[in-house]
């Protein structure tokens, strides 16, 4: 395959990949639409197993509501490192030569797209997904951060116990 060959078909794939990641924020955004407009109208606690809940929360911060005290430049603030990394992990998108690092960083984009609009939009995220043992309860979650995780955990999973191989460079030296 000649140059100009393979240079357009890594262009098609980063489109699809950005297109991918697109649709997942949009499908985030339109999950949190549902469950605020429909779903949580009016505000409750919806029981659907022995573990899982479904209410309706607000977070201002981030993760486990860290930094949710910042006021009212915290969103813009939390917004603004957040499309950093969302630029970021562009750049290491299309670099990327794995489908387990493709998949994992369209995820993470993806997630981190549709939570950044909707703290724009409602200066907090909106999270909806609620697990607990008795009464030991997990923070808060939503679909985005799914994304996230999920995508996270294609990035890691290849790379639990693997050894660094050594170059065939340096077993050649060591002769």
């Amino acid at each position: 395959m000649d140059r100009d060959c393979k240079r357009r078909k890594h262009i098609r794939n980063f489109s699809y990949a950005l297109a991918a990641a697109s649709l997942l924020s949009i499908a985030d955004l339109a999950v949190k639409w549902v469950v605020i407009t429909i779903v949580m109208n009016p505000p409750r606690r919806i029981p659907v197993l022995p573990f899982f809940d479904i209410v309706l929360v607000f977070n201002s911060g981030m993760s486990f509501g860290l930094f949710s005290d910042m006021g009212a430049w915290g969103p813009k603030i939390l917004s603004g490192v957040a499309i950093g990394i969302i630029g970021l992990l562009i750049v290491w998108l299309w670099r990327a030569e794995r489908m387990n690092e493709v998949i994992g960083i369209v995820l993470v984009i993806g997630g981190a797209i549709g939570n950044v609009i909707d703290r724009v939009h409602n200066e907090a995220v909106t999270d909806f997904l609620s697990l607990y043992v008795g009464q030991y309860h997990w923070p808060v979650f939503n679909s985005a951060d799914v994304f996230i995780t999920i995508g996270v955990i294609c990035l890691l999973l290849p790379n639990f116990g693997s050894q660094t191989s050594v170059s065939h460079n340096d077993k050649v030296a060591r002769k």
